[in-house]
């Protein structure tokens, strides 16, 4: 009986550690993609502090350009518009369309700015004009980040063998920070009134 006992320790022992090996193997796998998921988090953290402080440098923007051009009400109109959808915007894809209309409706504000050269050299306006394009540049690299840790994670759970562990804790894909089309066209501003 004692020899029969001693046949079975063997391969329960090597069941026991290929089980130990798996649970260890699964654990890693969970640990590395929640760690991935985490940074994409903080990633996109980073794009909605840059896009918040955007949004906190455009009313100023906004008034001192007012102060020069009042008939332009349709374009502080858009702006306003587009700054509080960008607020209320709960998904990537919603801040993303915001952030393309609000990008528009800048690019035709500062289209109007030509027209009023003493405008272009008021020390106040230059100095937001700066600010502005430094948090532009600052987004544009949030953006990126953010996409980048968006497609290491969703590559990732596509991959064999982390796949299995993504598809076991409902793991999906992240959404990119894609900028609508709309926002890459030129805008066109018409002081004819034609």
């Amino acid at each position: 009986m004692a020899g029969s006992s001693k046949k079975w320790i063997a391969p329960v022992a090597i069941v026991a550690i290929i089980l130990i090996i798996g649970v260890f193997w699964f654990v890693g796998q969970q640990n590395s993609l929640i760690r991935l998921e985490e940074s994409i988090d903080a990633s996109w953290s980073e794009v909605d502090n840059q896009l918040q402080r955007r949004s906190d440098l455009i009313p100023n923007l906004v008034a001192t350009v007012r102060g020069f051009a009042d008939q332009e009400q349709a374009v502080f109109g858009q702006i306003a518009d587009a700054r509080a959808r960008l607020a209320g915007a709960q998904t990537v894809a919603e801040t993303a369309e915001s952030y393309g209309e609000l990008q528009s409706a800048l690019s035709r504000l500062l289209v109007i700015v030509e027209s009023y050269p003493e405008l272009r050299s008021n020390e106040n306006f230059i100095r937001l004009q700066d600010e502005l394009a430094g948090t532009e540049n600052r987004i544009a690299v949030a953006r990126r980040r953010y996409n980048e840790s968006v497609r290491e994670f969703n590559t990732r759970i596509r991959l064999f063998p982390a796949r299995m562990v993504a598809d076991r804790l409902g793991m999906v894909g992240r959404e990119y920070f894609e900028v609508d089309e709309s926002a890459r066209e030129v805008p066109r501003v018409d002081f004819g009134g034609s």
